[in-house]
């Protein structure tokens, strides 16, 4: 099988071909592996857990972003592969790119659960409720494995640099839809933004290229019902309140439990 590769050492970029045995049955990292290990040792690409749960192995093949590890040279069903970086990023080495911007975006819509009393996430003496239906509206955002590949198809993303694009939205999404969490009002700045929801066309290439089923789109349209039912009507998602806490605490005078022994037989 003919592979053609998109090459780039920091200096110039050129194409670079190919010949190598393949199965059906090989992935397309399986084929970078033996392109390193018997042919080129010089390629450069990413790869870590090969069964689509980094998402370390993103690149664009045949035209298509895709993880290299969920790829079937059968599905493909053509005579060769060409394979490039992730559009949309800088090109560091041959299939790597620099994530350091993707990551940033990320960290800006804050993904992790607020609370207004920050020791409820420390020292919490209850577990919160979060009942089935709750759990559906926002699970399937849950799946994002940050593998960027998103980004790579996103065509306000290819125009926009500043806009904060699929993943990091989505992921926003998540956490606005999960009753836990209280941090809507530390999120609106940077979403209700130029560069932020209102700048998502809704092309939904995001949704279409997703190797895990996450659709970024759909988050962004509700991410953007949520923003103006906020600045139109003053009104955001209802986070769980104390009394909707489900495991009371124990009491006061309830005996501690017994210390876990941690040593093992035989050692010191």
């Amino acid at each position: 099988m003919k592979v053609r590769i998109r090459r780039f050492d920091g200096q110039k970029e050129w194409w670079q071909d190919y010949e190598v045995d393949a199965k059906p049955s090989d992935t397309v990292l399986d084929i970078l592996n033996r392109i390193r290990e018997k042919h080129d040792h010089t390629l450069a690409f990413r790869q870590s857990c090969q069964m689509g749960s980094c998402g370390s192995c993103g690149m664009v093949i045949n035209g298509l972003p895709a993880l290299a590890c969920q790829t079937r040279i059968g599905e493909l069903k053509t005579e060769s592969i060409r394979l490039e970086p992730l559009y949309n990023y800088k090109v560091i080495k041959d299939l790597v790119v620099d994530l350091t911007d993707f990551v940033n975006k990320h960290r800006s819509v804050k993904p992790w659960m607020i609370r207004k009393n920050p020791q409820e996430l420390e020292e919490a003496p209850m577990e919160f409720k979060v009942t089935p239906d709750q759990n559906l509206t926002f699970v399937q955002f849950d799946y994002c494995i940050m593998c960027g590949v998103c980004l790579a198809a996103c065509p306000t993303v290819a125009i926009d640099p500043l806009f904060l694009g699929p993943q990091a939205l989505g992921q926003a999404y998540r956490y606005i839809a999960d009753p836990r969490d209280e941090g809507f009002e530390e999120r609106i700045e940077v979403l209700d933004d130029s560069h932020g929801v209102w700048r998502c066309h809704f092309a939904g290439a995001c949704s279409y290229v997703c190797p895990k089923g996450v659709d970024p789109a759909k988050a962004i349209q509700y991410l953007k019902k949520e923003v103006l039912k906020y600045r139109l009507l003053h009104k955001k998602k209802a986070s769980v309140k104390p009394a909707e806490l489900i495991q009371k605490a124990p009491p006061a005078n309830a005996p501690k439990p017994p210390p876990f022994d941690f040593k093992i037989e035989g050692g010191e």
